[in-house]
């Protein structure tokens, strides 16, 4: 009988190590509701520091990935989680305001991709077919405990001392898990493929319908998803400051309702990635997607409903947008030659996070355009429409996509 992977320490120390590396992922959306107000922030302007990340993210999974063909995924991802630490030092030290905030959130951005996609190759790497999609699933759901972790500690620091302080706090902690991750990893193989070997990338690109329709479905699946989570903690502020709470405190309870819902997510990963595994991805894939376009569709329109409703469909909402993610993932691996895997990663990484880029700004400019007068709470409604496409797109390619 296989050992479970959860017994495996390897993988846990990974995923463990990741947890303290994400740990201010999160805490620019967990800030936001107060920022907004004390730098007098508009819609536009609170969007364009979410999609400053995700461009310098985009630009970091892609550059990370064709650096991991070339030199190793285990010394890019060890590496860049290093990297990571220092800029998440000095975010948490220096960035105070809408300019200095863009530029340090933005940095944290270049230097964390190296800690995702070089980490599917060393999944791929390491586990079997049948085992991947579980394995990439709890390799995923690390990244959600560590958001959850973010959003967490962010409202506990944004009670004790205000954004400073939780800037701060979350730019300290992703120095343990870069000491974790390098410990863990330091005498794990650096393989290096044969770039000559195979077909070309030109031809895995035009002759591989599976590639393209996974391409295309993640890119799609990370417009709906990263626009979701960089705008679901100030759906709820608002929410709470409509029902009449304070503002510091809706942002608090804002943060930690995300949390839960990430904490949701790092269930999604691996239960749907080994779910994957028994009925196959395609599947999986279609009937997320097409759940993530339905929530989508109608989330924003309950504003105005009770609290516990709105929190148990977020949870729900959380759970259909990130569980296709590890079986996205684990799909790709499958389709594409070692020696390709991480060229193909690096494009998908580019239209992937240039979609998650461009969503935030999207909604923002939805927002300010439908926020009329004393009217502002009907506004949400549309704008989570926005994230819907994206969820109807990664439904179509998830479709297209044929079984192996």
């Amino acid at each position: 009988m296989k050992r479970p992977l959860w017994r495996d320490g390897w993988l846990m120390a990974i995923c463990i190590g990741r947890i303290f590396m994400y740990m201010n992922f999160m805490v620019y959306a967990a800030c936001l509701p107060i920022l907004k107000n004390e730098w007098g922030m508009s819609a536009t302007q609170a969007g364009s520091i979410a999609s400053g990340f995700s461009i310098a993210y985009a630009a970091s999974l892609a550059v990370a990935s064709w650096l991991a063909d070339h030199f190793g995924a285990r010394r890019i991802f060890v590496l860049s989680a290093v990297a990571s630490a220092a800029t998440s030092l000095a975010f948490g030290l220096f960035a105070r305001d809408y300019v200095t905030t863009l530029l340090f959130y933005s940095l944290i951005g270049v230097t964390q991709g190296g800690i995702y996609t070089p980490g599917i190759v060393l999944m791929a790497e390491r586990f079997p077919v049948v085992r991947r999609g579980s394995a990439v699933g709890w390799f995923i759901a690390s990244t959600s405990l560590g958001f959850a972790s973010s959003l967490a500690v962010s409202g506990f620091l944004i009670a004790l001392g205000g954004y400073k302080f939780a800037f701060i706090g979350t730019g300290i902690l992703p120095s343990v898990g870069a000491l974790i991750l390098w410990i863990t990893l330091r005498r794990t193989p650096n393989v290096v493929h044969d770039l000559s070997a195979g077909i070309s990338l030109t031809a895995v690109l035009k002759n591989e319908r599976n590639v393209r329709s996974l391409m295309a479905g993640y890119a799609w699946h990370c417009w709906e998803l990263l626009g979701m989570w960089a705008w679901a903690p100030a759906f709820l502020a608002a929410s709470l400051v409509f029902s009449g709470t304070a503002s510091i405190q809706s942002a608090e309870l804002a943060a930690y309702c995300v949390a839960a819902m990430h904490i949701v997510g790092a269930v999604a990963s691996p239960t749907m990635g080994h779910l994957s595994d028994l009925l196959g991805r395609r599947a999986v894939l279609t009937g997320l997607g097409a759940a993530g376009a339905l929530l989508s569709m109608i989330f924003g329109w309950l504003i105005a409903a009770p609290l516990p409703i709105l929190v148990g469909l977020m949870l729900i909402y959380g759970f259909a947008v990130i569980g296709d993610s590890p079986v996205l993932s684990a799909a790709m691996t499958e389709v594409v030659a070692p020696n390709r895997l991480g060229s193909v990663l690096a494009i998908r990484s580019l239209l992937g996070f240039g979609a998650g880029a461009v969503s935030p700004v999207a909604f923002g400019l939805v927002l300010d355009y439908m926020r009329f007068g004393d009217h502002a709470a009907s506004a949400w409604g549309p704008a989570f429409m926005v994230f819907a496409i994206g969820g109807f797109g990664a439904t179509w390619y998830a479709w297209r996509f044929r079984r192996i």
